[in-house]
């Protein structure tokens, strides 16, 4: 897919600097799959406390029987 964008250059070339990219578009995928990673990470945070768990559950119980 082709998409023109007109971004900061200063931000690119501190991106190709700080990074192992090597041209502006692999910086700029890159910055995508990061976006996509920590927006799916804080879907996985928002499910901390909403799973109800067995108090009387025995998590060693399976490794005493081996």
């Amino acid at each position: 897919m082709t998409i023109n964008l007109q971004i900061d250059e200063a931000l690119i070339q501190e991106a190709l600097a700080l990074g192992n990219q090597k041209t502006e578009r692999d910086v700029v995928e890159q910055a995508l799959r990061e976006y996509v990673q920590r927006r799916k990470q804080r879907m996985v945070l928002d499910l901390f406390g909403t799973i109800d768990y067995d108090e009387n559950y025995d998590y060693k119980q399976q490794r005493r029987k081996q």
